[in-house]
């Protein structure tokens, strides 16, 4: 059945609050937009989100919204940190699999005459695909030291400098990340994946800045028109999956046992407040700990690799990292609500941190602009930076979208890519591409998301976010 849907103003749609519903539903979308939202089962998801226990004011959806497990992909929820729940269904599988954007000295000139040599070095050295393994290898150890310090313990093992760690969320470590609670098989896996891209939609690209909207953010972020840049998109590999694998399956086994009726199975949860849901919020920051981690350590991997192409020391080549972003994540954090300081458990799953002019939580060298945030597009069209504003602290809890947002299933892309040559398709655009797994390019063609500008401009024009930079893809590394 149909949700009712209104819409309050341009880029604002609401679901009333009917039947088992806490709160209201409120999309954040343009008229096009919605109108692919509407062909999916994202609504009814958004919906169900909003009949959690402690929910609070509203259940968000973000103009990248697509079909997820339990929570959609470019929703965002707070819960009362006392009375609400967490869900390894708000957060998703692949735990804080986020977006790492750094500057060079080098010109989209410098890339194109050496893009071969580039695509081609980056490729083989920076492991990719299902199951790649890395080039770290951990004790058991040394695992839980990079599950508790994140960014910090790679940067201290000499994969980068300590800037890195001032310009990654939260400094690339929650605090709270607890060992104990991650399971031996979670371990196992994390062992041998840490500087590793990983698969499916993950990439590294090279990129090259082709315009700038906020002259000064710009220049404090270290851009010039026509400069060479590097975006980093991994996550905490199959630890994190692993992690989230072991609550649900811990969780749903107690889903009944439950004071409330849980609208889907997929959003199985515990009070924040529970045993449980302490161990899930503890294991969580462990998985999002590793993921700062790995792409700690393949910034660094990339550092070295763009200094052999182009025979470039340190200095010269100059690739500083501007900021890291996650996007599946939940985090503690205090908020205005209905007019009082309120202690939240904020989830964002295929959402971004979007925090304002500031905020103390915001890098130093950025408080007073607001938060950097990283939208990445398709492999074949632009990749944003926006700053945080004071009216995402208002509206979304401090929160944005966080790339394009796919239209079409993995399925339905390779239905579409039949009798085409999207390798060729992206060469003919002046961008090349390497990729990993058999059906990774279709899967991902561009054609299976949504006009990353559109949505860029939605978040944009509705003030949550403001737009400093397009930049436009040169080399793309798939997994």
């Amino acid at each position: 059945m149909a949700e009712p849907l209104q819409q309050i103003s341009p880029y604002c749609w609401e679901i009333p609050r009917t039947g088992n519903m806490r709160v209201p539903g409120i999309i954040y979308a343009d008229a096009e937009i919605m109108d692919q939202i509407k062909l999916e089962e994202t609504l009814n998801q958004v919906r169900n989100v909003a009949c959690l226990p402690g929910i609070v004011k509203a259940s968000f959806a973000m103009p990248d919204i697509h079909w997820g497990y339990g929570f959609p992909i470019g929703g965002v929820a707070a819960f009362d940190w006392d009375s609400g729940v967490i869900s390894p269904g708000g957060v998703g599988y692949d735990i804080n699999c986020g977006v790492r954007l750094a500057t060079t000295s080098l010109t989209e000139e410098d890339i194109r005459g050496r893009a071969k040599d580039l695509a081609d070095l980056l490729y083989q050295k920076i492991p990719s695909g299902v199951g790649s393994t890395g080039p770290v290898k951990l004790s058991r150890k040394d695992l839980k030291k990079v599950l508790t310090q994140g960014s910090s313990w790679a940067v201290h093992q000499g994969f980068g400098e300590e800037r890195d760690i001032d310009h990654t969320e939260d400094c690339g470590c929650m605090e709270n990340a607890d060992p104990s609670f991650v399971s031996d098989r979670a371990l196992e896996r994390g062992l041998k994946q840490l500087g590793t891209l990983g698969s499916g939609n993950h990439f590294l690209e090279v990129g090259v800045v082709r315009k700038i909207y906020h002259q000064e953010a710009a220049a404090a972020m270290g851009f010039f028109q026509g400069q060479a840049t590097l975006i980093l998109h991994s996550g905490s590999r199959g630890l994190g999956y692993q992690i989230c694998d072991d609550f649900l399956a811990d969780m749903t086994k107690h889903s009944r046992a439950m004071d409330f009726e849980l609208p889907d199975r997929q959003l199985v949860c515990a009070k924040i407040a529970s045993e449980k849901g302490a161990a899930y919020f503890n294991a969580m920051a462990c998985a999002a700990n590793y993921a700062w981690a790995n792409r700690q350590v393949l910034l660094h991997m990339a550092r070295e690799i763009f200094q052999r192409v182009f025979n470039l020391g340190p200095k010269a080549l100059n690739m500083k990292l501007v900021y890291d972003v996650c996007h599946n994540i939940a985090k503690k954090e205090t908020h205005t609500v209905e007019g009082k300081s309120t202690v939240l458990c904020v989830h964002r799953k295929g959402a971004t941190r979007a925090f304002g002019p500031g905020h103390p939580l915001v890098c130093e060298d950025f408080r007073s602009m607001g938060q950097p945030i990283l939208v990445p597009g398709d492999m074949g069209t632009a990749s944003y930076v926006l700053l945080g504003t004071q009216k995402a602290m208002d509206l979304t809890f401090g929160s944005t979208c966080h790339g394009a947002g796919r239209v079409l299933s993995r399925h339905a892309a390779k239905k579409a890519a039949r009798g085409r040559s999207i390798y060729r398709e992206l060469e003919d655009r002046g961008i090349l591409v390497r990729w990993s797994g058999k059906s990774t390019l279709v899967e991902e063609m561009p054609d299976a998301y949504k006009n990353v500008s559109r949505v860029v401009n939605v978040v944009h024009d509705l003030g949550i976010s403001t737009k400093v930079a397009k930049l436009a893809p040169l080399v793309v590394i798939k997994g």
